[in-house]
């Protein structure tokens, strides 16, 4: 399989546990349904990518229990090559324990697992992957050292580099940034990165231009109902966001990310890219989940 699209990243299976409102410290409560979800960042974008057209290989690590097991085989089930999704043995997959109140708030704990696992060196039996690839994806659920090979690798063999740095928490390692093409921040992870307020057109723009300083070649910042906000050298340009009834906004970002990997790798300008990726997570927030709101690309149309 030719993948255009590489995605370095993580596979978590999210267990949904939804209640009235969520339980005080020492409290047992009734909860009201139970559910359990592929997920992880890495993954969504890969499915992401796979549904709206693109080529699309997975690289990461899962733990050698039914999880696992159940995560594979939700990328298989899209096409996606899984030859270099490793198995640990003796360790979980990665999960997100995820409680939500009848207000749509919720508290969230993620345990590692498997991407844990994912070094440098799982990456480098998987050279093949990386030459083979237009466009390759990395996020921030797996060791920083593994991000950071794969950064500089993709840059080495001249690859079109994307950096979704999420979950982030603060500045990144300056030496990353002349390997990040695309760094894709939305605007909690823009104002993490920069110590700057981002909560609207000016202040993004503002981050943004400490990240292009910093040495990024261009930072598409994502404003949700703002819209997004690319920056480079040249300048900027804002791009509204298409207006929908959102129902649950999870895995926008994700599918926002996939949709311009996908886009880029089949050729399309970076404008075009960007609606497209657009396009494609409104249409995910007017429908609830992760993976299963991310649309296809005959619901999305040809660019």
């Amino acid at each position: 399989m030719h993948a255009k699209v590489v995605v370095v990243g993580s596979l978590n299976m999210d267990l949904v546990t939804r209640a009235e409102r969520l339980p005080r410290a020492g409290e047992t409560l009734a909860g009201e349904s139970f559910e359990t979800v592929p997920g992880g960042k890495g993954a969504n974008q890969a499915v992401a990518a796979a549904r709206l057209g693109a080529s699309v290989a997975m690289v990461g690590c899962v733990g050698d229990d039914a999880y696992g097991q159940q995560l594979r085989g939700a990328l298989l089930a899209e096409g996606i090559d899984c030859l270099a999704v490793e198995v640990a043995a003796g360790v979980s997959s990665g999960v997100a324990l995820i409680m939500v109140d009848a207000a749509s708030q919720n508290t969230i704990v993620v345990i590692a697992g498997g991407n844990g696992r994912l070094l440098p060196a799982s990456v480098q039996r998987f050279e093949a992957l990386l030459r083979d690839a237009e466009v390759i994806v990395c996020q921030m659920e797996v060791p920083p050292q593994t991000v950071e090979y794969v950064l500089g690798r993709g840059r080495a063999l001249g690859k079109t580099v994307i950096l979704n740095p999420a979950p982030v928490k603060g500045p990144l390692p300056v030496e990353w940034f002349a390997t990040i093409d695309y760094l894709i921040p939305n605007e909690s992870e823009a104002s993490a990165l920069t110590g700057l307020p981002v909560d609207d057109l000016p202040s993004a723009q503002a981050a943004a231009d400490h990240l292009i300083a910093l040495g990024a070649g261009k930072v598409i910042i994502t404003l949700g109902a703002q819209g997004a906000l690319l920056v480079s050298g040249e300048g900027s340009e804002h791009f509204p966001a298409p207006v929908v009834a959102a129902v649950d906004t999870t895995a926008a970002g994700d599918t926002f990310v996939g949709g311009f990997a996908a886009a880029l790798a089949q050729g399309r300008s970076e404008r075009e890219a960007i609606v497209f990726g657009q396009r494609a997570a409104a249409i995910s927030v007017t429908r609830p989940g992760a993976q299963p709101s991310i649309p296809s690309l005959a619901e999305v149309g040809n660019l």
